[in-house]
């Protein structure tokens, strides 16, 4: 049987340090993944937690808010080369404190470029490879939307070569809200070309506010409501890449209830693992 793991995302709390308590209090989840932090404080404050529990971890970087989030291939905030040699820093931080892998979002277009993506996303994938051999971490790319949001990202890692992918092994994460925003009815045959890459999957609902969105819990009552992406489908789907870690990844601005984050929890681990 494949070894799935349930993990909730420091989101849920928007990596508030008075409210990291809560996210060791799930029943179901074995599992943290974070960044994002205000401090280094916070940081070794969720270490001490995480110590006295029987989960594990996984660093979405950046790990401290305000450093470089986006810009690996094109300055967003930071000149890449700089982004980079964070990066870096975070790679053997990580490795050395016992992190199961650090996530980091790649491939990252702001907007659609008249250029050929293969050559761009293939020289960061070779710089990947090199820190996990250096550092022995896993590194997981989340392919994201852009500006606006911009499909270019996605639609690239679509079009990038499998046989070149799998020269490195690096693995990806697939955001549920990102690949159904970018490709809508679409997403699963996106998804299934990477079935022996997915290491990760950000899970969450959609939630539409005129021009605007939030991530809300996954919930089986939205299967059946027009004005939600269905997504039932698509967590099968993922199910069938090996030794995945299905992270709850809503935010706190809908103000879920308790139960009806758990209830979600509950049918996620009864589709995963039938």
């Amino acid at each position: 049987m494949m070894a799935h793991s349930l993990g909730l995302s420091g989101s849920v709390i928007l990596s508030d340090p008075n409210k990291l308590p809560d996210l060791f209090t799930y029943e179901m989840i074995n599992h943290i993944e974070i960044g994002e932090f205000p401090d280094e404080a916070a940081f070794h404050q969720f270490l001490h937690l995480k110590r006295k529990e029987n989960v594990t971890y996984g660093i979405h970087s950046p790990l401290l808010r305000n450093m470089s989030k986006y810009d690996l291939l094109e300055k967003v905030q930071f000149e890449p080369e700089e982004a980079w040699e964070q990066f870096e820093s975070e790679v053997e931080a990580m490795a050395r404190l016992g992190a199961a892998y650090i996530l980091v979002h790649f491939p990252y277009f702001k907007e659609e470029k008249d250029t050929d993506t293969v050559d761009i996303i293939e020289s960061g994938l070779k710089k990947f490879h090199q820190l996990q051999e250096r550092y022995a971490i896993p590194i997981v790319c989340e392919p994201k939307l852009g500006h606006n949001r911009s499909p270019f990202g996605i639609q690239a890692l679509d079009r990038f070569p499998l046989e070149t992918w799998n020269k490195y092994g690096i693995k990806l994460c697939i955001d549920v809200g990102d690949y159904l925003l970018a490709t809508d009815s679409d997403a699963l045959n996106y998804v299934k070309k990477w079935r022996d890459h997915i290491k990760v999957v950000h899970l969450h609902h959609v939630e539409f506010h005129g021009e605007k969105y939030i991530w809300v819990p996954v919930h089986q009552s939205y299967e059946v409501i027009d004005s939600h992406f269905q997504i039932k489908g698509l967590i099968k789907q993922l199910a069938k890449s090996p030794d995945v870690f299905f992270i709850f990844e809503h935010t706190p601005h809908s103000k879920p209830t308790r139960a009806f984050v758990e209830e979600g929890i509950q049918w996620v681990k009864e589709l995963i693992n039938n």
